[in-house]
């Protein structure tokens, strides 16, 4: 089994290219303590979930959060890349056979499958495991998919997604680090998309897709009575909406809450269903990194909060909980679940507007929290994990979690 020591990433910007599977490991584990166990142990024959992107983000927290609190069964789908010779496996790869370990400890029968989620190849597969591993009944469809690039698979035309303003330019405040991780804050100016950038985002990043699942297991009779989906969203702060919420990406999430309001009048009558948005609150994620801005904006908001700021495991144990009917499905006028309200309320926003102005390369370390920011980031590919011996050799071809019986 190849072992080497992988005591320094290399990196770029907020691209790792290494990720430590020992770091990765614990960062599963760490993740799946700080789920609140349920007040009552879910039975063995929990509800079966499939959760579409369930290896990193707010997809692995969906994950570890319905596993340990609402006992699910079932599947995940990821799109992760083994080691090489000169390669470490993806962090998602890492996180993935964590998260199978703890499945199997817990006593829950849930599957992992590598593959493109857009492709109805992958679709299919998942329709078979649901009819003949898990009775033929899907009680629960956790969407949370970010993608650069989706081919449609009826016309097989690729599209791309970009983050770019709508209408006019933007020019916003971001958070830049060093080789040696010297911090510094600049300016960014986006130039505004044209009309094809802007439906090509919504192409991969709306509710096509997520429609497309729906249509296909629902087509093959395997929704469950009461079956209920919800897909993973994010609104924002008005500090960051130009480019986020008013922009491509928000054109792409308005997409995905008009896809919701269609499918959830569709399944409530099909099987007495229910779809929703679920729009969380800010985290550091290998997706939210790469936004102009959102560096920033994340640091100030833990310099603001501190550990006031909810993690995404708790935000998903909330969403497991009114899913379930644990506690009752609470949406705003526009029928999503809100648990992004730690986030937007007036007193934190004002507090966040302020500091965000005041910023700059010399006092960005006295304004924001840039300890916590950077060790999210390396922690997101398994760096910077307390426990972890860095200095010792680790295997790096760890295998996929296999299929037992």
């Amino acid at each position: 089994m190849n072992e080497r020591v992988i005591d320094r990433p290399r990196s770029r910007g907020f691209l790792f290219l290494d990720s430590h599977p020992a770091g990765c490991r614990q960062v599963v584990a760490d993740m799946w303590e700080a789920v609140a166990a349920p007040t009552a142990p879910p039975p063995a024959d929990g509800p079966v979930a499939l959760v579409i992107g369930s290896s990193a983000g707010y997809g692995l927290a969906a994950t570890l959060a319905g596993l340990k609190r609402a006992g699910i069964r079932g599947i995940g789908i990821c799109f992760e890349k083994p080691a090489t010779a000169r390669r470490t496996a993806t962090a998602g790869w890492y996180r993935t056979a964590a998260t199978a370990e703890l499945a199997r400890a817990a006593g829950r029968d849930f599957v992992f499958l590598s593959g493109d989620a857009f492709s109805d190849g992958v679709k299919e597969q998942v329709a078979e495991l649901i009819a003949e591993r898990f009775g033929g009944k899907l009680d629960y469809l956790v969407y949370s998919v970010a993608a650069p690039r989706r081919t449609d698979p009826e016309t097989g035309t690729t599209y791309a997604s970009v983050l770019q303003p709508i209408g006019e330019a933007s020019c916003t405040r971001t958070l830049v680090f060093d080789d040696a991780g010297a911090p510094a804050v600049r300016e960014v100016r986006t130039a505004p998309a044209a009309e094809e950038d802007i439906a090509q985002t919504v192409a991969v990043m709306g509710g096509a897709d997520w429609e497309r699942w729906i249509e296909h297991l629902a087509g093959r009779g395997l929704l469950a009575d009461g079956f209920a989906t919800a897909a993973l969203s994010y609104i924002g702060s008005p500090l960051t909406e130009a480019l986020y919420r008013k922009g491509t990406i928000g054109a792409a999430k308005a997409h995905l809450e008009a896809t919701a309001r269609t499918l959830d009048k569709r399944l409530s009558e099909l099987v007495g269903g229910r779809a929703v948005t679920s729009v969380n609150g800010a985290a550091v994620t290998q997706s939210s990194t790469a936004i102009p801005g959102i560096a920033l904006y994340l640091g100030l908001l833990r310099g603001v909060l501190g550990e006031r700021l909810v993690p995404p495991t708790a935000q998903l144990s909330e969403l497991w909980d009114q899913l379930t009917g644990v506690s009752p499905l609470r949406l705003d006028e526009e029928g999503r679940v809100r648990l992004d309200a730690w986030e937007l309320t007036d007193e934190v926003q004002a507090a966040l507007a302020e500091r965000w102005q005041a910023a700059t390369t010399e006092n960005i370390g006295q304004l924001a929290d840039l300890e916590w920011f950077h060790g999210e980031v390396q922690r997101l590919y398994g760096f910077a994990v307390g426990g972890v011996d860095y200095g010792a050799p680790v295997a790096t071809e760890v295998p996929w979690p296999g299929q037992p019986a």
